[in-house]
């Protein structure tokens, strides 16, 4: 836990005095015999000898020195920040930089002597900022000049400080994408973490990046069970897997893959067995030759005469996977025959429609609107075919 030293001005101190000044906080950081400082900063200034000996105290110290910025670092305030390995300022805080200021008086000669002063403690004052911000002389001194202020925002741009505090907690990709695939098949999770660990810098705060994650990880989790989805006919129905049929591979039920398929020994329409525990293929049983032959219709009684029962049994679930895989095809056909029965019964009941809509016999006295209408390419034209047609629709 990290030893904290206040330096929030009073009625009567800032910086220089009182419970502000560089002997109060030598002593403060002996109490703290090297353990982690956090120095808390809200001042509009003062002393700035004081303010260059408390940063000196700061940087020499053992352990590791946070600055935090609440309120206020002005003047010889923003001086002790700096002092800080990283100093962190509140998103409502300011910094305020400006030309040294002493009060003073006497003949001309003091006063150039004064000028001359402050001229060397603004050097040594921009020479702190520059070290911080890495900004050159000329731009640090004409921020010095231009008495700055600066928002917490404008301060990290610059370099002042390492970090704003927002008060919320932090929110990263990985957060996210984990979160979001918490509920997946395991072996999505598996996919998605070879991902985060592979790329590191996914685990960064950057919220445009973030509000995009959830229309990504829909894409990738369609991807994924649309190409790596693959299915496996056999005698208790078809397993669901990614990847190759293996010991260690998980099946499934369903296409989602959400369902894991129960404990069971299948047999594939090849003779291959695969043995199912616990959602994951335990073991898988290579087809011998005997189960690679095609099985005849009508088997004769002796067929299975020599045979021993256990291979009656596999002999039997082989025909019974080929049975269903083929029964799965029948039905795509069955369903695919009843489509096109469908739509051409359907064309030949629109296409005797228009026939008896649009033909009008010669001599008739009924209105000729429909001759008006465009002709459909296929409606007869001379009077032969016409009559033809006529004596085919009749009831």
């Amino acid at each position: 836990m990290s030893y904290k030293i206040y330096l929030y001005d009073t009625d009567t101190d800032c910086i220089g005095s009182g419970s502000l000044s560089s002997s109060y906080l030598q002593y403060q950081l002996e109490a703290a015999a090297g353990q982690d400082v956090e120095v808390h900063i809200s001042s509009v200034g003062g002393s700035a000898f004081d303010a260059i000996a408390i940063y000196d105290l700061l940087k020499k110290y053992t352990g590791n020195v946070t600055t935090y910025i609440d309120a206020l670092a002005a003047s010889a305030a923003s001086i002790v920040a700096m002092g800080g390995k990283k100093v962190v300022m509140s998103k409502y805080a300011l910094l305020m930089i400006h030309k040294p200021i002493v009060g003073s008086g006497g003949n001309a000669d003091e006063l150039l002597k004064d000028v001359q002063m402050l001229n060397v403690v603004q050097s040594r004052l921009a020479q702190i900022y520059m070290d911080k911000t890495g900004l050159d002389g000329v731009t640090v001194n004409s921020l010095i000049n231009a008495v700055t202020w600066l928002s917490a925002d404008q301060a990290l741009d610059l370099g002042f400080v390492d970090e704003v505090d927002d008060y919320q907690t932090d929110i990263t990709n990985s957060a996210i994408i984990k979160n979001y695939t918490s509920t997946a098949p395991v072996f999505y999770q598996r996919y998605i973490n070879k991902i985060l660990n592979k790329n590191s810098n996914m685990n960064i705060e950057n919220k445009e990046l973030i509000e995009k994650t959830t229309s990504v990880l829909d894409k990738i989790m369609n991807f994924f069970k649309k190409v790596i989805n693959k299915q496996t006919v056999t005698d208790k129905g078809t397993l669901h897997h990614a990847g190759e049929m293996e010991e260690g591979t998980e099946v499934y039920q369903d296409e989602d893959m959400t369902t894991p398929a129960p404990a069971d020994t299948y047999t594939t329409s090849a003779g291959k067995k695969i043995d199912v525990k616990g959602g994951q293929v335990e073991k898988v049983i290579p087809a011998t030759d005997d189960d690679e032959t095609d099985v005849d219709d009508e088997l004769p009684t002796n067929k299975f005469k020599d045979a021993k029962a256990g291979d009656v049994q596999n002999k039997v679930l082989e025909i019974k996977a080929k049975l269903h895989a083929q029964n799965q095809l029948l039905n795509e056909a069955k369903a695919a025959l009843e489509t096109a029965n469908d739509r051409l019964q359907k064309t030949r009941e629109e296409v005797k429609n228009e026939i008896k809509s649009d033909f009008t016999p010669e001599g008739s006295k009924r209105s000729n609107k429909a001759k008006t209408e465009t002709q459909p390419f296929f409606a007869p034209q001379t009077t032969l075919a016409q009559n033809a047609v006529k004596r085919a629709v009749a009831p």
